[in-house]
């Protein structure tokens, strides 16, 4: 196994580990940045998403949403790419520190436990409450709750993950 392959797999880690990993950073000063989502089919957009997001702070989280939890969001026919190879894609971007899977229907247990100084999510969530629409980012309200922020980037316009796979169903 090459050093590339073990540097990639070592940002992989489980809840109880990222925990005890981002504490110790933030007990050093660093601000943590967390985002979470399915990235299902790495794009462009998910590209510039995930290089804004580590801009906003010292290290970036990655919540990836367990296979389960993605055929609940998005329908019996995803995901494309199983947890553990989504897993490893996105922890060998040099933009992301720290990558876990979680099964729960949203990112709020894992932002309870590790209460990032910044969580983000795309701009599709915006809403009247400090720019948030908590309806559709319950997440929003811990956050606010423990004193931190929360900021919303743009999507880059036609690139989803939604609309590549109606690409390639139409060739």
């Amino acid at each position: 196994m090459s050093k590339e392959m073990i540097e990639t797999r070592s940002k992989v880690l489980s809840r109880a580990q990222l925990a005890l990993e981002v504490a110790r950073r933030q007990e050093a000063g660093e601000r943590a940045v967390f985002t979470n989502g399915c990235f299902d089919l790495l794009h462009l957009g998910h590209i510039r998403y995930l290089q804004e997001a580590r801009s906003l702070g010292d290290f970036l989280i990655l919540g990836l949403n367990s296979d389960e939890s993605v055929r609940h969001l998005k329908g019996p026919t995803r995901p494309l790419v199983s947890e553990l190879e989504r897993a490893e894609l996105l922890a060998a971007l040099a933009c992301i520190d720290y990558v876990t899977i979680f099964g729960e229907p949203t990112a709020s247990e894992l932002i309870v436990t590790l209460e990032p100084a910044i969580y983000v999510k795309g701009g599709d969530y915006a809403g009247s409450v400090h720019g948030v629409d908590p309806e559709k980012l319950p997440e929003a309200r811990i956050v606010f709750g423990y004193g931190g922020e929360v900021s919303l980037i743009s999507y880059l316009p036609g690139h989803s993950t939604t609309e590549l796979i109606q690409k390639i169903q139409r060739l």
